[in-house]
């Protein structure tokens, strides 16, 4: 299978390229200095060009903080380059797989959110999430809309290197005790991912590791498996405010009857650490 992934460079993206090459299919991955999604006339050329079976879309702005401050920018990228990209596949014959989030729920519903729920995304973020696949759904047919959680990997900045920086630097954290998901560890979600592309099972699929937690509760289990020293303390969203409102509770679920499940989020850190510890 002939596989272009969009976004390469980023921390899911080079997981993804890994996955798909050891399972040897034809990998062709464009870093964003090889292809900025937001640049239509580029899109089209180079995905008629090459002409894969599979684009991966994983180019997409994360920082869910920076995003209140410029909702244009994000929604360019998130949702109106997310259709186009689905759309030049369409034409190639080739099937879309577009990420999303967690985050387009409201966190109110109290236990673990399935496909068929209503989403309700509280920040500019989440909503452009839930916008771009929208876009992917009406422009391209084949697609795989994957919505995941609280991303970790080896291959850019996440919650469990912060956690060590701070747990090393100062000896003491303070965490948020009442947002609840599902950390995910990449390399088992690109994996994950690869697997699904053997099939047709096209729509919208909730993809995350097993389990959930608070962030306080990842933090002490982070400097618990790492062997790191520190006093980790805990306080609520009110006491910890952030520019972008984030949902209480997003554990995802699925109502999927050929579901993808993931290891557990406290396996998922395991192999993280372990992968962390070769590279280093």
């Amino acid at each position: 299978m002939r596989i272009l992934v969009t976004g390469a460079g980023g921390m899911l993206g080079r997981d993804v390229v890994r996955a798909a090459e050891f399972v040897n299919h034809e990998v062709i991955a464009l870093e964003h200095a090889d292809l900025d999604v937001t640049n239509v006339p580029a899109v089209w050329r180079a995905i008629r060009r090459l002409a894969p079976d599979v684009v991966v879309n994983c180019a997409a702005w994360t920082d869910v903080d920076g995003a209140e401050s410029d909702p244009r920018g994000v929604e360019r990228l998130n949702a109106l380059a997310a259709g186009e990209v689905a759309a030049a596949a369409a034409e190639v014959e080739a099937s879309i797989v577009q990420m999303s989030t967690d985050y387009v729920f409201d966190g109110e519903k109290g236990s673990p959110y399935i496909e068929s729920d209503l989403p309700r995304p509280l920040s500019v973020y989440g909503r452009t999430k839930l916008a771009g696949e929208h876009e992917v759904a009406r422009a391209n047919p084949r697609h795989y809309v994957i919505r995941t959680s609280w991303l970790f990997g080896a291959h850019g900045r996440n919650f469990v290197e912060t956690m060590l920086r701070l747990g090393r630097d100062l000896g003491e954290v303070v965490v948020v005790r009442d947002q609840v998901g599902c950390p995910t560890y990449t390399g088992h979600l690109a994996d994950a991912l690869v697997r699904l592309l053997d099939g047709d099972d096209y729509g919208l699929h909730h993809i995350a590791a097993g389990g959930e937690c608070s962030w306080f509760e990842f933090a002490v289990e982070i400097f618990e498996q790492a062997g790191v020293e520190c006093r980790t303390l805990s306080c609520t969203t009110d006491e910890f405010p952030r520019p972008a409102r984030r949902p209480a509770y997003s554990v995802l679920g699925t109502e999927r009857d050929y579901a993808v499940y993931l290891p557990d989020w406290q396996d998922g850190l395991r192999s993280y650490l372990a992968e962390r510890a070769v590279a280093r």
